[in-house]
C-alpha cells in the first residue's frame, strides 16, 4: 500500500489549505486513514483520522472547528481541509493507513501500518 500526501504550501495566518492523501495498492475502502504532523524539533502528533466509511472522524482538540477530514472512496483519496490556519500549525503533514479490521487507537501513530511521505505546511504570521 502506498500513500502520497500533497497540497502543502506557504500561507498567511487565517488562510486555508486542502491536503490530499492518495492511496494505491490496496482496498482503500477497508482502511482507516489518519493525518499526523511533525514540527521541527518536536515529536510527531496526531491531527485527524477517519474510519473506513467516513461515518466517524477524530480530531486533535486544537484543530477542532478549523480542520475537516473527509474521504472519497471512489477516488481513493482522503482530504484534510484546513481553515483559519495559525503559525503553530506549521509542520510536515503525513498520512497513514491501517486495516480497519485491526482496530486500534486512531490517535496513536503506532496503530498505523502504512505511511506516506509528508507535505510541508508553513503558516506565516
Amino acid at each position: 500500500v502506498q500513500l502520497q500526501a500533497s497540497g502543502g504550501g506557504l500561507v498567511q495566518a487565517g488562510g486555508s489549505l486542502r491536503l490530499s492523501c492518495a492511496v494505491s495498492g490496496g482496498p482503500f475502502g477497508g482502511y482507516a486513514i489518519g493525518w499526523f504532523r511533525q514540527a521541527r524539533g518536536q515529536e510527531r502528533e496526531f491531527v485527524a483520522a477517519i474510519n473506513w466509511s467516513g461515518s466517524r472522524t477524530y480530531y486533535k482538540d486544537s484543530v477542532k472547528g478549523r480542520f475537516t477530514i473527509s474521504r472519497d472512496n471512489r477516488r481513493n483519496t482522503v482530504y484534510l481541509q484546513m481553515n483559519n490556519l495559525k503559525p503553530e500549525d506549521t509542520a510536515v503533514y503525513s498520512c497513514a493507513a491501517v486495516d480497519s479490521q485491526r482496530g486500534g487507537n486512531y490517535y496513536k501513530d503506532q496503530t498505523y501500518e502504512y505511511w506516506g511521505q509528508g507535505t510541508q505546511v508553513t503558516v506565516s504570521s
